[in-house]
């Protein structure tokens, strides 16, 4: 296994995982499966990826087959909104360990902040957004301590060994670290050289908070849901200083965005089913940049965020990152 990052729950995280948001359910369990072959150890996923049962098929077959065993992985999954009502979320994580065959989770996140009114899974599963499952977002009145002390229940039950969040900010970061019983161990943000978040990220290094960056790739992501913003901006890849850092390096620009993150101790969980990319994208960290060449990186922000409800929907009651 490559680096890892030690978490304040005392377990490690590997450093570069696989991210399994948008894998296609037709080709998912190959898609671990041949991931787990080439190297990988890390699997991020969420109940609200609708691809958790096909992820565990393909953990079981590399598993059946020796090619590692359940201790060798660290698979990660997140509690959709719909569950954040404190007695809902036990039975949101079982449901979700038992879509991948497991018995614990490595890693158990609230996807999003902001609980939103329960949506019975025998309804509708993944619950999505909407109360309706059309256009009705309807909040729920719990608060994050509720929410929280329900997922420290996760640790204790044993069914998750470190408990995080993802898509969370700095007020409410603060605000967790003064009751919680169990800090976060983990944060997962959107991060890229047009979101870079720096004071965020500050924050979780102070306070022991690993993050992990999801997006690394900026744009490129978003460009299937017609995002305006996105389309407007020079893909990463394709960015002169990126490709020139590239070129310097003798490195794919992937690997440079990925190395820009990795040396300053931030996870990443990019994806891809090219079996050349997926041995690329794990040695992302087998090299170094020049501080300089970081701080050019860095100089790209734009504060420019792709991933919020209100890019994928109209909506007048979930603004999340206002």
């Amino acid at each position: 296994m490559g680096p890892t990052i030690k978490l304040s729950s005392g377990y490690e995280m590997p450093q570069v995982g696989f991210g399994l948001w948008k894998v296609d359910n037709a080709t998912c369990a190959d898609t671990v499966y041949n991931a787990i072959k080439a190297g990988y150890r890390l699997f991020d996923g969420a109940c609200d990826y609708g691809n958790e049962k096909e992820c565990g098929e393909g953990v079981a077959r590399a598993i059946k087959e020796g090619l590692v065993t359940r201790e060798d992985l660290f698979i990660t999954s997140k509690l959709w909104p719909v569950f954040e009502d404190g007695d809902k979320v036990e039975p949101a994580c079982r449901r979700s360990l038992s879509d991948w065959g497991l018995e614990y989770f490595d890693l158990y996140l609230i996807h999003f902040p902001g609980a939103l009114k329960y949506v019975d899974p025998a309804v509708r599963y993944p619950p999505g957004w909407h109360f309706d499952g059309k256009s009705q977002i309807v909040r729920s009145s719990t608060p994050m301590h509720v929410t929280w002390a329900a997922m420290e229940g996760l640790v204790t039950n044993k069914l998750a060994r470190s408990i995080g969040v993802s898509n969370f900010q700095a007020q409410l970061l603060y605000d967790m670290l003064r009751y919680a019983k169990i800090p976060p161990a983990a944060l997962q943000i959107e991060h890229h050289p047009y979101l870079v978040q720096k004071e965020l990220v500050s924050l979780c290094k102070a306070e022991g908070i690993a993050v992990t960056a999801y997006s690394s790739f900026g744009p490129a992501s978003f460009l299937e849901f017609g995002f305006k913003h996105a389309e407007a901006m020079v893909p990463l890849m394709q960015d002169e200083l990126i490709t020139g850092i590239a070129a310097r390096h003798g490195k794919e620009p992937s690997q440079v965005l990925l190395r820009w993150a990795t040396q300053r101790g931030l996870a990443v969980i990019p994806k891809t089913s090219r079996p050349a990319v997926l041995a690329q994208n794990l040695e992302c960290t087998g090299f170094d940049l020049e501080q300089d060449e970081i701080d050019k990186i860095f100089a790209k922000d734009m504060g420019i965020r792709f991933n919020q409800p209100s890019n994928y929907f109209d909506t007048d009651k979930m603004w999340i990152f206002g």
